[in-house]
C-alpha cells in the first residue's frame, strides 16, 4: 500500500501548495535513469577538474527544532550551505595524499548541483520503470519485501531480505536490454557535479579524488527490521565503517514530511544534533572522518530514498565509472 502524503508523527508538516516545485539547478541531463556495472578499481576519474575555491556566498544554518539545529529544511531550497569543524587526527595516520587529503573538514548541503527533476527521474527509473516481467519480480522484492535494501551499483549485489542477489547474474546477457547507455551518462554526469562541488568547497583538486566503493542507492521503510543488516538507524563513522572514505555524499531522492516520516541524517556533535531533512534533488556532503559522526533516524512512514556518492585520496581505492558490457 503506498504512503499517505500527509503530515506524519511529531509535527511533520507537507511543503505548502505540495512542495514539488523545481529547485534550483545547474545543469540537465538527458536519458530515462541511469544504471550500474563497475569498471576495473583504480581506473581515473573520467571529466575531473581542478577546482579551487572558498565559502563565498556560502549561508548559515537553517535555524533549531526541538532542541537540535536544523541544517537545511526540507521546506526550503537552499543554495549553498556549509559548516566547518575541526578535522579528526583520522586523516594523519595513513598516507597524506596532495592536494586531497582533508586539511579543513565539515559538512555541507546544497539544492543547486542536481535538479528535482533528475532526482525524480533516477527514482522512476530504478523503481518503477520494468522494462521485463523479471525486472518487476527483482524490484518488487527489492522495494517491499525488507526495512532497508541497498542496491550496490557497481557490483550489483542487491539486498533482499535476508539473502543477496547478484543483479548482474541474475539478467546475465540480457542487462543490456535493461539498462542503456543513456542510463550510464546520466549516473556519470549527477557524479561529476558532486564531485566538482565537493572539490571546490574543500579547496581540493578535483582531478585527484577517486569513485570508491561502496557506491549505492537505498531504500528504507518503516517495516520491521528482519536482520542485524536493516538495522540502519546506529550511529557510525564512514571512515571507520568503510575504510576508504574520504569525503561522503548523499543524493536524496524522496522528500521529508511528503515521501515519508522520520528518516532525516543526524550530525551527533557534542552538545546538540545538527539534522539534515532530506528533499529530492538535494545532496548533502561531508569528510568521512570522526568528526562526522552521524545516523539516519528510524522511518516512521512512507518510504526514503537517497543515493550514496563516496570518494577517496587514494588510486589504490578508486572505482571507474560503470560501463555498459
Amino acid at each position: 500500500m503506498a504512503a499517505q502524503r500527509r503530515a506524519g508523527p511529531g509535527g511533520e508538516r507537507r511543503r505548502p501548495g505540495g512542495g514539488k516545485g523545481r529547485a534550483p539547478g545547474t545543469a540537465t541531463a538527458t536519458g530515462r535513469g541511469w544504471a550500474l556495472r563497475g569498471a576495473a578499481p583504480g581506473a581515473a576519474l573520467l571529466g575531473s577538474a581542478v577546482l579551487v575555491g572558498g565559502l563565498l556566498g556560502w549561508s548559515l544554518p537553517g535555524g533549531r527544532q526541538g532542541g537540535a539545529e536544523v541544517l537545511a529544511r526540507g521546506s526550503e531550497a537552499v543554495r549553498d550551505r556549509f559548516v566547518e569543524v575541526a578535522c579528526s587526527g583520522d586523516y594523519g595516520a595513513g598516507r597524506r595524499f596532495e592536494g586531497c587529503t582533508p586539511r579543513k573538514c565539515g559538512r555541507g548541503v546544497t539544492d543547486t548541483v542536481i535538479t528535482r527533476e533528475e532526482a525524480e527521474r533516477i527514482r522512476r527509473s530504478m523503481i518503477y520503470n520494468d522494462k521485463t516481467f523479471s525486472r518487476f519480480f527483482l524490484f518488487f522484492n527489492f522495494c517491499f519485501l525488507s526495512q532497508a535494501s541497498i542496491l550496490d551499483l557497481h557490483s550489483g549485489a542487491l539486498s533482499l531480505g535476508k539473502h543477496f542477489v547478484n543483479l548482474y547474474r541474475y539478467f546475465g546477457d540480457k542487462i543490456q536490454d535493461i539498462f542503456t547507455e543513456e542510463d550510464f551518462a546520466l549516473y556519470r554526469d549527477v557524479r561529476r557535479r558532486i564531485q566538482e562541488k565537493i572539490a571546490q568547497v574543500f579547496g581540493i583538486s578535483s582531478s585527484a579524488m577517486y569513485l570508491t566503493k561502496p557506491t549505492f542507492f537505498s531504500r528504507i521503510n518503516s517495516s520491521e527490521a528482519k536482520t542485524t543488516h536493516d538495522e540502519y538507524w546506529h550511529p557510525h563513522i564512514d571512515k571507520v565503517t568503510y575504510g576508504s572514505f574520504d569525503y561522503t555524499s548523499l543524493l536524496y531522492l524522496s522528500d521529508y514530511a511528503e515521501d515519508f516520516g522520520g528518516g532525516r541524517f543526524v550530525f551527533m556533535d557534542e552538545g546538540s544534533n545538527k539534522t539534515i531533512e532530506p528533499r529530492a534533488g538535494r545532496v548533502s556532503f561531508f569528510t568521512s572522518g570522526s568528526e562526522n559522526l552521524h545516523r539516519v533516524e528510524k522511518v516512521r512512514w512512507g518510504t526514503r530514498y537517497a543515493i550514496t556518492i563516496s570518494f577517496t585520496c587514494n588510486p589504490d581505492h578508486g572505482i571507474g565509472d560503470p560501463v555498459l558490457t
